[in-house]
């Protein structure tokens, strides 16, 4: 039986599993056997060959699951293929140009794991459903427009390049 890779993902309001979701998926289709869990789930990496972890950020900071799992499976992780992608911005009018503190938060969470040499990483665009918002962020934000940025065709074309980094 091959070794399979793990894709583990954190979330709050379900965006962020849709991606994993894909992204395991999308591996499937490169012919790698793939799992998919809640990192916060995720209790030993026996058995897997590599690992893809994803997660949210929220006001500029990590969903807690992602560095409490990075945490704890330090020794394994720093001797395996690992990925990391994250969703984080919101609005489509938030580029690396226009808003390059966005894009620069995956780095500064992975700057916290300094032994963590990702394979590759990837900040995509995030989903925003203000009617999922519990309290108190649905006093604070409950009014903004819904809106979704997610590109697909960008997160397969990086799961598919993944396929030789892993």
């Amino acid at each position: 039986m091959p070794e399979k890779i793990l894709v583990g993902y954190a979330t709050r309001y379900g965006s962020t599993r849709e991606v994993a979701e894909f992204i395991a998926e999308v591996l499937r289709e490169t012919g790698l056997d793939a799992d998919l869990h809640q990192l916060r789930e995720v209790n030993t990496l026996e058995g897997y060959k590599a690992v893809v972890m994803g997660a949210p950020f929220y006001m500029f900071k990590w969903l807690k699951d992602a560095p409490k799992f990075l945490s704890r499976h330090q020794d394994t992780l720093a001797n395996m293929p690992v990925a990391v992608f994250a969703l984080g911005p919101t609005e489509a009018s938030e580029t690396p140009e226009s808003k390059p503190e966005v894009f620069a938060q995956l780095d500064k969470a992975l700057d916290g794991f300094p032994w963590l040499a990702p394979v590759d990483q990837a900040l995509f665009g995030g989903k925003f459903d203000p009617a999922k918002l519990k309290f108190p962020m649905s006093i604070f934000m409950g009014q903004m427009p819904a809106s979704d940025i997610r590109d697909w065709d960008r997160i397969r074309a990086w799961t598919e390049g993944l396929s030789a980094k892993i």
